[in-house]
């Protein structure tokens, strides 16, 4: 699918080493392909070779299951309104297990009708952590209790890369180009 942005495009010709080096790494990984953030990342190639790690760890290497994840990477496409986001993990979501109800209120900035436990936490730390800022006592408890505490510092890990990715894609403008009208209104 194509991608549109802002940013002047980059031919593997008109590359330093650099970043054709980070090409390579991207492209030979599991994401197979310069999408998304990684169109602005590798502008800065050093940003992109740290960004694609880390990147690569929360979307491949948590210790929770990719439909948490998914879901977690959704609340936080929603939060931000980043098109590229919502377009590239609204589909893997689904696949992932995350339902149409859970997917539509989160596109639409309500409380989903979690069935749930586990999805109703991930929702709960995330909208916490992005309204407060900080995660309270209880909360962080069950938390804890639910996925351990290696797997929290792993969550709190993914909201903050994706935040990261959602900032990218909004200041750059990055769309999949697609016939499908934007999943967010423009400011």
């Amino acid at each position: 699918m194509a991608i549109q942005s802002r940013l002047t495009p980059l031919h593997e010709a008109s590359m330093d080493d650099a970043q054709r080096a980070v090409l390579k790494e991207i492209v030979s990984g599991p994401r197979g392909n310069l999408d998304g953030p990684f169109l602005a990342w590798i502008h800065s190639p050093a940003l992109a070779d740290h960004a694609q790690r880390l990147g690569a760890f929360c979307r491949y290497g948590t210790r929770l299951e990719l439909r948490l994840t998914e879901l977690a990477i959704l609340f936080t496409a929603a939060w931000w309104q980043s098109q590229a986001e919502w377009q590239i993990h609204e589909p893997i979501a689904r696949s992932a297990g995350v339902s149409e109800a859970v997917i539509d209120a989160l596109h639409k900035q309500t409380l989903p009708p979690f069935t749930r436990d586990d999805e109703r936490l991930i929702y709960g730390f995330g909208k916490a952590l992005y309204e407060t800022r900080r995660i309270d006592d209880d909360l962080y408890a069950q938390a804890v209790q639910a996925f351990g505490e290696p797997a929290v510092v792993e969550l709190t890990g993914l909201l903050g890369y994706y935040a990261l990715v959602a900032m990218t894609l909004n200041v750059f403008a990055v769309r999949r180009g697609s016939e499908e009208p934007l999943p967010f209104d423009e400011p």
